[in-house]
């Protein structure tokens, strides 16, 4: 632990998770002293079994290697096949820490993991594993980035893109913003993606609430969310090196004891 025994004492700290994996990030806020308030920025649905996914599903025997960006990804995907193509996969490439923890946890080796767990380090990691005519599957979200796709096609990969989760923002999540910062303010704010930002700041601006972050500190995982935070006009304070909830909230205890 870092510090002080309850480095976030008395403060509040939004946790932008579902019900479902907020206990973990929750629990760890409240071991340093602090108060998570857990508003779920994000949720995922599997898609309809289309015929392109039932398609790709019976045959990933041709495939050579599999990449999973996240644990949603993998998740679902898993929920699509049955055991005996469980057994039977291609090669894996996972992006991220909680993604190969995922699959372990599901009894898939895992072949490969970049350095760094974003998709530009991804791709400079994994263009050594590709040749041409080599197939990819990536299984992915409806907003999920197609950058790895572009760079592994030009490589010469045959790369199919199958979308089996769509993201969107619940409808109760929209009240719990307006009621937290109705009176006072969440004094940290996590921020896991670019979609929980977005969701986020659409409610904050159209119920005039910008002023109410100003003195919020501002936590994140990743360049790219990042970026959209700033592209709001918004500082981000603090950010791990590591890509994970524990490294970002051992940042924004480290951020808070300088400051």
């Amino acid at each position: 632990m870092i510090g002080p025994a309850h480095p976030l004492r008395g403060l509040s700290v939004l946790v932008p998770r579902g019900k479902g994996q907020a206990n973990a990030f929750s629990n760890m806020i409240k071991g340093y002293g602090g108060i998570p308030i857990e508003i779920p920025l994000i949720a995922f649905k599997a898609v309809d079994a289309v015929k392109e996914i039932t398609r790709i599903i019976n045959e990933l025997h041709i495939y050579d290697w599999i990449i999973f960006t996240s644990n949603i990804t993998v998740d679902t995907f898993l929920s699509l096949i049955d055991s005996s193509q469980k057994e039977n996969l291609p090669k894996i490439a996972a992006i991220g820490k909680k993604t190969e923890a995922c699959l372990q946890e599901a009894g898939i080796h895992v072949d490969f993991i970049p350095t760094e767990f974003v998709a530009e380090g991804f791709i400079e990691d994994f263009l050594p594993n590709v040749q041409a005519g080599m197939k990819i599957l990536i299984p992915k979200g409806n907003l999920a980035r197609n950058i790895i796709y572009s760079v592994l096609t030009e490589k010469g990969a045959i790369v199919d893109e199958v979308i089996i989760y769509e993201t969107y923002f619940p409808d109760e999540s929209r009240r719990k913003i307006i009621e937290a910062f109705s009176e006072s303010a969440i004094d940290v704010l996590t921020f896991t993606s670019p979609s929980t930002v977005d969701h986020f700041m659409k409610v904050i601006i159209e119920n005039n609430l910008f002023e109410k972050l100003k003195n919020s500190v501002i936590s994140c995982i990743g360049p790219i969310t990042k970026d959209r935070i700033k592209s709001y006009g918004l500082d981000v304070h603090c950010e791990p090196k590591t890509y994970t909830v524990d490294h970002m909230l051992e940042s924004i205890i480290e951020y808070l004891q300088k400051k």
